[in-house]
């Protein structure tokens, strides 16, 4: 691919599942697209989120979630950030992901629901759901969604990451599955969460880099990356999500070792539905905290 040739469909498609951005994300920035750059996504680590015994520290998410809040809202206190996100009239509903081998942390959701607490949202108004969010009163009366899943491959989508994580709030998710959940943009255009996404978060402490078929797990193919990565734009946090799979696979076997599906579903977000960013050149990565094998 040509440098400085914008990142097409193809781009997406040709080769192993995440060429395209294999290609792109290593470079150096160009004045142009320096020029264009819209999107931030906080990247923080932190080594000791998950114990020796293997528990995930609460204090610890607690910390990693201010830390990057606060530097992707640009203040020093964390309550200041999440009063930039919130108000204490709203009704929020915390996405989550309930996927039975590799389901959002508890921690992060409690860190979450704290934060909310703090700055005012009362109790009664605050919900944690996933496959029941269409019969929860709290999404149903929404007016801020907080956004927060594990990222893992995925056999239809490629990837499982935020713009993914919504397709329960469709009353019948298969029938996103076609062309590599392309249609996936279609459902944040949907009344019940249309303009009400404040917050994207993709838990990070632990990931699966790797997977072939429906609903496959295998502990080898689990990364203890121990991160969180958070953005407002749920197309770049995703595209850098894709991007982090496939150095992981890099590392892992030697070789990028393709998906049962590429990762379209982002680049369609961002091109197609106007989501927000894809193209890596464009996303400003902020890195925070622990960097031992960082890879991105």
């Amino acid at each position: 691919m040509e440098e400085g040739k914008p990142l097409t469909r193809r781009d997406f498609l040709r080769g192993t599942a995440y060429g395209a951005l294999a290609a792109r994300f290593p470079a150096v920035p160009g004045e142009q697209a320096e020029a264009q750059a819209k999107a931030q996504v906080v990247l923080i680590r932190d080594e000791r989120v998950i114990d020796e015994s293997g528990r995930i520290n609460p204090n610890v998410v607690q910390e990693m979630l201010d830390q990057g809040l606060c530097r992707l809202m640009g203040e020093e206190n964390p309550l200041q950030a999440w009063k930039r996100l919130v108000k204490p009239s709203d009704v929020v509903g915390i996405k989550s992901n309930v996927w039975f081998h590799l389901p959002t942390p508890n921690e992060l959701e409690q860190a979450i629901f704290r934060r909310l607490i703090d700055v005012g949202v009362k109790k009664a108004n605050i919900g944690i759901d996933d496959r029941g969010v269409l019969q929860h009163p709290v999404f149903k009366a929404s007016t801020a969604l907080i956004n927060v899943r594990p990222l893992r491959t995925h056999h239809w989508a490629g990837i499982g990451g935020c713009i993914k994580n919504y397709i329960m709030f469709v009353s019948s998710p298969w029938l996103y599955h076609a062309d590599a959940c392309s249609p996936l943009g279609t459902i944040w255009s949907k009344p019940i969460v249309k303009g009400k996404t404040r917050l994207n978060i993709l838990s990070l402490i632990r990931t699966q880099f790797y997977n072939r078929g429906a609903h496959h797990f295998d502990q080898r193919f689990v990364s203890e990356y121990k991160g969180l990565l958070m953005g407002k734009d749920p197309v770049a946090v995703d595209a850098v999500g894709a991007r982090l799979l496939q150095l992981q696979r890099v590392a892992h076997f030697g070789e990028d070792r393709p998906l049962d599906q590429p990762p379209t579903h982002i680049f369609v977000a961002d091109t197609k539905y106007k989501l927000g960013v894809s193209d890596l050149r464009r996303i400003d990565l902020i890195k925070l905290g622990w960097m031992e094998n960082v890879l991105l």
